[in-house]
């Protein structure tokens, strides 16, 4: 039971682990953001715009069931949630998408930078010596 205990240790342990988990948290909390700033800030002035329409409140009722005498209340189909979410999903992939880019365009500077010849090997510069040596000899 050690032997799993400790292989699972060294693997949450690794740097790429707790790298996701880090990102996830703050790709939690980044989600919680651009929600507030949709519905609270963006969605009002669109509703206004079109009329006054508050979206949380766009649906669809559909009929009431009655079941052994008692009418249930109706389900609704809220297409507005769905809309405000929609607009949170396009805006989180829009900031990801210029995350990215944005860290391409470093990876491919750090790319283009020239790297500095290797220096020979002791090992090389003998076989250097030796191919020199065999040319002055013809």
């Amino acid at each position: 039971m050690s032997k799993f205990l400790n292989e699972f240790k060294q693997f949450a342990m690794r740097g790429n682990v707790l790298d996701m988990a880090v990102g996830v948290i703050i790709g939690g909390a980044f989600g919680k953001i651009v929600s507030s700033v949709v519905d609270d800030i963006i969605m009002p002035p669109i509703g206004w715009l079109i009329g006054g329409v508050n979206f949380s409140d766009l649906k669809v009722s559909l009929p009431t069931v009655e079941v052994t005498g008692e009418k249930l209340p109706a389900a609704t189909i809220n297409y507005g949630n769905f809309l405000q979410t929609c607009l949170d999903f396009f805006i989180v992939a829009f900031c990801i998408f210029l995350l990215i880019k944005l860290v391409n365009k470093f990876a491919k500077k750090k790319e283009e930078e020239p790297k500095p010849e290797p220096k020979p090997t002791a090992e090389e510069k003998l076989l250097t010596e030796i191919r020199d040596l065999l040319k002055e000899r013809k």
